[in-house]
C-alpha cells in the first residue's frame, strides 16, 4: 500500500470512480434488469468520454501513457470528477509521464523566522503552519494551547494524522465529527500522495497509519481525495469546552507545499468567549513557565 505504485493507483482511482455512477445519472438507459457489474461499464464511460473501448480499458488497467489534457478532461467529465478528484487525476497522469526516480527524502522543512513573528503577531486566534503530510511545524502560542491534546505525544512534528488515527480515542474526545475529520485527513493524504508520490517522509507516514490503524486502512482504500480549503471545526477542549471555529487553509506562494491555518470564530459568541478563555489559560501557562524558568536558572 504504501509503495504508491502508480499502475495501481491509476487503476482503482478510475474503477472507484466508476463504480459510484449509476446509468441514470449519467443520462444512459440501464438495459437489462440485471447488470453485473456495479456502476457503469467500461464501455459505458469510453461513450461518454468519446475514446475507444480499448483506449479506455488500457487507461483503467493502469496506463495513462499518451493521455492529453484534452482526453483526461474529456474523462474527468464522464466520471463527474469534483476539482479535488480531476487534480488527482492529471496528478497521477503527470506521473505515469514522468520516468521513475528513486524515492527521497525531502530536505528537512524550517519555518523561516519570519512567518514565526507573523504567527505570533495572531494573538487573538490559533494560528499554526503545517504541510501536505499533516506535520505541524509552527505554532503561535493560542494554537499550542488550542492543539494541546495533539502535542501531547511527543514526537516531533507533531502530525494531526497520527493523533486522529494512532490516538483514536483522545481524538474522539477532542473533535466532535470524528468520523468527517478521519475521512478528511485519509483523502488529503491521498492527494498529496498524488503530488508528491515519491516523499519519503509521505510513504513511511501512509505505511504506519495502515500497519496500526483498520480505520485508516478503509478510508485509504476509498481513493477519496480532498483540497485542503477553509471549512469548520468542531472541537471539544479540555479547558475550555466546546469550540466551534471557522478555519481559513492559505497556502504560502514563497513555502511551497505549506500552509498557513488560522482559527477563528464570531464576535460575541460562546466560542469567541471560550477562545478568549484559552487565551488567558495559555497566557497563564506562559507565564508560570517563564517565572520557572527564571527560577531554576
Amino acid at each position: 500500500m504504501a509503495t504508491m505504485d502508480p499502475r495501481t493507483e491509476i487503476r482503482e482511482f478510475l474503477s472507484s470512480r466508476r463504480a459510484r455512477i449509476a446509468p441514470a445519472q449519467a443520462g444512459l438507459p440501464a438495459y437489462g434488469g440485471n447488470r453485473r457489474v456495479k456502476g457503469l461499464r467500461r464501455e459505458e464511460v469510453a461513450l461518454l468520454a468519446g475514446v475507444s473501448v480499448d483506449y479506455y480499458v488500457r487507461m483503467e488497467r493502469g496506463s495513462l501513457a499518451g493521455a492529453s489534457d484534452g482526453v483526461l478532461d474529456a474523462l474527468a467529465s464522464a466520471l463527474q470528477l469534483d476539482e479535488a478528484e480531476r487534480d488527482h487525476l492529471f496528478h497521477l497522469a503527470r506521473r505515469f509521464r514522468t520516468p521513475r526516480g528513486p524515492r527521497r527524502r525531502k530536505p528537512a522543512v524550517t519555518v523561516r523566522a519570519t512567518l514565526q513573528q507573523v504567527l505570533d503577531a495572531i494573538s487573538d486566534a490559533p494560528a499554526w503552519i503545517g504541510n501536505g503530510r499533516y506535520d505541524v511545524l509552527a505554532m503561535n502560542q493560542l494554537a499550542r494551547a488550542l492543539y494541546s491534546p495533539v502535542l501531547a505525544d511527543s514526537r516531533r512534528p507533531a502530525n494531526t494524522a497520527r493523533f486522529v488515527y494512532l490516538k483514536p480515542e483522545a481524538a474522539r474526545d477532542f473533535f466532535v465529527d470524528y468520523d468527517q475529520v478521519a475521512g478528511a485527513v485519509a483523502a488529503k493524504l491521498r492527494m498529496e500522495a498524488g503530488r508528491n508520490p515519491h516523499d519519503e517522509e509521505l510513504i513511511a507516514l501512509v505505511g504506519e497509519l495502515s500497519t496500526c490503524s483498520e480505520l485508516f486502512r478503509q478510508r485509504w482504500a476509498s481513493q477519496d481525495v480532498r483540497l485542503h480549503r477553509s471549512g469548520r471545526k468542531r472541537m471539544r477542549h479540555p479547558i475550555v469546552g466546546r469550540l466551534d471555529l471557522d478555519v481559513e487553509s492559505l497556502e504560502l506562494p514563497a513555502e511551497p507545499g505549506l500552509h498557513l491555518n488560522v482559527y477563528t470564530a464570531p464576535a460575541g459568541t460562546p466560542t469567541a468567549d471560550n477562545l478568549a478563555l484559552l487565551a488567558s489559560w495559555a497566557a497563564t501557562r506562559q507565564t508560570l513557565a517563564t517565572e520557572l524558568e527564571a527560577h531554576n536558572g
